[in-house]
């Protein structure tokens, strides 16, 4: 990311034509990478063109739409509260079970922490409030950190990329009132141990959160058509609040998630509210104010529109796709996939090559590449849209595999590169 200062431009003077607007427009996403091509590892979630035209169109026809103010939008309440209810379905949430839908992953973790915190603060004093997580957890708990002003303690992950579930809990003090889990995990696509690290938090008493935004809307149907998936939602006991990306594997328009809570008691935690000025009690029950009902309308027409019986269909065809890449990637023997992985999203390390050669081959051969920097990796999230590339893929990455080669490059190349791996 630039860190030189943007400058100023002068404001028009007078406004232009919708058509010069629509072509300037057009010229600008000629910049963009197409998520329709399949070169792009991460960053969109395609199903279908029929759910990806249906999620623009909800998203179009409710976007002036405001669910802050249910009374105006009842539309909106409506639609947030069916697709919160579904997804607790999904994710084996009981009668009194609730949540939100926000603007995205980072939002919903940093209310699950929040909601935490004030939950315990409620019932104990905490004089060094903290949250502990595992190293391979997203960057938004250190956001959240630093926003709520606690303390944070990451774990290094254990021999199987994962949690370490003893080595969490010896990172817990007296005043650790949260604890997180992936499910999976960025890096590296892996479900941590959510039953061994739910009895932690019974045991000390302390909030245990899900971190499932990729996976929450993915795993349950992974599961209904015969894939294994380890437990991690509200079957297991100790998990208090989940957290799950509509935008992702539910296949709506950007930006929507869910923050959901095993109890609505804790959700309650979650809202802000103020009283201290002229207008009356200001009550907000996310991060955001004003939010336009346009993403919670995308999520409701997926929803509806593929039902139980189209998100399973969709997933044994993306499952299908995922272990034709764990095929390819296996018959590369300079490449070793990390971990177990139960779900899509993949990642390759190599005791031979180089990986950051590799990437920078791929990249001259017009393969947008998304890294690990510990271990390095190769990281792909696959989703449909993938399906008519994946056989382009592999025959490339074998042969910048052979070009990295050539390069034997030593341990500074590596470090270096390594330091420069940006997530995004």
């Amino acid at each position: 990311m630039s860190k030189e200062a943007i400058g100023s431009i002068p404001f028009p003077r007078q406004g232009t034509t919708a058509e010069a607007i629509r072509e300037e427009l057009l010229n600008l996403q000629r910049s963009d990478w197409r998520h329709s091509e399949g070169r792009l590892p991460l960053h969109g979630y395609f199903a279908s063109t029929a759910v990806s035209d249906i999620a623009n169109e909800a998203s179009s026809m409710f976007a002036n739409t405001n669910a802050l103010a249910p009374n105006a939008f009842p539309s909106c309440k409506k639609m947030e509260q069916d697709v919160v209810s579904m997804t607790l379905h999904l994710l084996n949430g009981n009668g009194r079970s609730s949540g939100s839908i926000t603007s995205g992953g980072t939002e919903s973790i940093i209310l699950s922490v929040k909601a935490a915190r004030d939950k315990t603060r409620a019932s104990r004093a905490l004089r060094r409030p903290n949250i502990v997580v595992p190293s391979s957890a997203h960057p938004a708990f250190d956001k959240a950190a630093q926003l709520l002003d606690v303390a944070i303690t990451r774990v290094p992950v254990g021999v199987d990329w994962r949690c370490d579930v003893p080595a969490m809990e010896r990172a817990i003090d007296g005043d650790t009132f949260f604890i997180a889990a992936s499910a999976p995990s960025l890096p590296y696509g892996l479900i941590d141990p959510v039953s061994e690290l739910s009895k932690i938090a019974l045991k000390h008493g302390i909030w245990l959160h899900v971190d499932a935004c990729i996976g929450g809307l993915l795993a349950p149907f992974v599961r209904q058509i015969g894939y294994p998936v380890s437990d991690f939602d509200f079957l297991v006991d100790g998990v208090r609040s989940i957290s799950a990306d509509l935008h992702k594997f539910g296949y709506a328009a950007k930006g929507a998630s869910l923050i959901l809570y095993r109890d609505q008691e804790d959700h309650q935690f979650q809202y802000s509210r103020f009283r201290s000025w002229p207008k009356g009690e200001y009550i907000t029950p996310t991060l955001a104010g004003t939010r336009s009902g346009g993403p919670i309308a995308s999520a409701w027409a997926v929803m509806n529109f593929l039902g139980e019986d189209g998100y399973r269909e969709t997933t044994k065809r993306l499952m299908a796709l995922r272990d034709r890449y764990l095929a390819g990637f296996d018959e590369i023997p300079e490449l070793a996939v990390l971990g177990h992985p139960q779900l899509t999203v993949l990642t390759v390390v190599s005791d031979e090559v180089s990986v950051f050669s590799v990437a920078d081959e791929m990249r001259r051969r017009n393969w947008y590449m998304s890294l690990v920097a510990e271990p390095a990796g190769i990281q792909q999230t696959v989703n449909l849209v993938h399906e008519s590339m994946v056989e382009t893929y592999m025959g490339d990455l074998k042969a910048a595999i052979a070009f990295a080669r050539t390069q034997d490059p030593d341990e500074d190349f590596q470090l270096l590169h390594a330091s420069r791996v940006v997530t995004y």
